[in-house]
Parts: structure tokens; C-alpha cells; sequence
């Protein structure tokens, strides 16, 4: 097989859809069942919001932060200063 050939979906991702998440939902229901499962209060679901909003920013800032810092240490001609 070569790399420009597609490969087979297999196992779950051979599914449709709707198999996929009734599959999936019997998981839950079951972890439910259990005990296992976890509930999110308000406050976890809020912080982990946040954190996830921050990363994203900050990566972004922090590369153009990082672009910044390295072409103010170059002059015109692209030499280190």
C-alpha cells in the first residue's frame, strides 16, 4: 500500500455515526451506573473554560512576542546585532 493510496476505516471509525453514539452513550450510562462517572460542577466547568481560553491566547501571544523579540535583535539586513 502506498501513502497515496487511502487506508480502510476500521473498527470504530467504520461505524456510522449513529452507531458511534450509541455506543458510546451505552459507555456513559454505564460509568453513570457505576459510580465512575464524572459530573462537572459549575465551577470546574467554568475554570477549565478559562484555562483553555488562556492557552490559546497565550500561545498566540507568546509567538508573536517571540517574532518580535528576534527582529528587534536583527538590523535591516537580517544580522544579529
Amino acid at each position: 500500500m502506498t501513502t497515496e493510496q487511502r487506508k480502510e476505516r476500521r473498527g470504530f471509525a467504520s461505524m456510522s455515526p449513529e452507531k458511534q453514539r450509541e455506543i458510546a452513550s451505552k459507555g456513559g450510562r454505564a460509568a453513570h451506573e457505576k459510580g465512575t462517572a464524572h459530573e462537572w460542577t459549575a465551577d470546574e466547568a467554568r475554570n477549565a473554560g478559562r484555562k483553555g481560553g488562556q492557552v490559546s491566547r497565550g500561545g498566540r501571544g507568546r509567538l508573536l512576542a517571540t517574532a518580535d523579540a528576534a527582529a528587534l535583535a536583527t538590523d535591516s539586513g537580517g544580522r544579529a546585532q
